[in-house]
């Protein structure tokens, strides 16, 4: 699909975030100087919900769209989006077993996991990892990485992200923690990039997000 970088956002369940670290790579992206596409494959359609509560006049940083079918039939739609974008973020449902999960695999070059740092969300994440690792051993070039998210400043979280060194994947060299600029920014249809320097903290960590990221393109 020429030079267009597709990113993965996956997760086995609900909570973990994707659709948040989808919308602010994406706004993080944009603001690095790429074109950037959003595609809302969950049913819920919480990333096309969050693009359309922007204010008007202030669309979202990244264009958000629609993508169902098979992992052809995305091909197809995403040829359109290809010419004319550097990145597309592909926000997933929170299911192994979902089409949509199975054909963002077969489609993009770096799947990410967001992983909340609770037992719960540990035991979700190695089904996941499981498939991924399938995936990965009949296509070669794809990448993938756990990405902490909603981080807390607890000693559970602490010995929950030590956990995460066990997995096979690597962990990216970046997380989100648990910041009201995230929820916030969600509310207004924008990014925590538009919410001045309040949202500081919260825009640093986006930016270290945007870094990792690259870096596993090699840029």
């Amino acid at each position: 699909m020429g030079c267009t970088r597709i990113i993965a956002l996956l997760s086995q369940k609900g909570g973990s975030g994707k659709t948040t670290v989808a919308m602010q790579l994406a706004a993080g992206l944009s603001l690095a100087g790429y074109q950037v596409a959003v595609a809302d494959l969950d049913p819920q359609e919480s990333a096309l919900r969050w693009a359309d509560a922007a204010a008007e006049g202030v669309p979202f940083p990244a264009a958000v769209m629609r993508l169902r079918g098979s992992a052809d039939e995305m091909r197809r739609s995403l040829q359109a989006a290809a010419n004319r974008v550097d990145f597309v973020v592909l926000d997933c449902p929170p299911s192994i077993e979902h089409l949509h999960t199975a054909s963002a695999l077969e489609l993009c070059d770096l799947a990410l996991v967001p992983v909340v740092p609770s037992p719960t969300d540990l035991w979700a994440t190695r089904g996941m990892e499981k498939l991924i690792l399938a995936r990965m051993g009949a296509q070669s070039a794809l990448r993938a990485a756990l990405l902490p998210n909603r981080v807390m400043r607890t000693a559970l979280a602490g010995d929950v992200l030590e956990v995460l060194q066990d997995f096979e994947l690597p962990v990216l060299a970046a997380a989100l923690s648990q910041r009201s600029a995230y929820a916030q920014s969600a509310v207004q249809g924008a990014s925590v990039y538009e919410l001045g320097r309040a949202a500081l903290p919260a825009q640093e960590e986006v930016d270290r997000l945007v870094s990792a990221v690259l870096n596993q393109f090699g840029e």
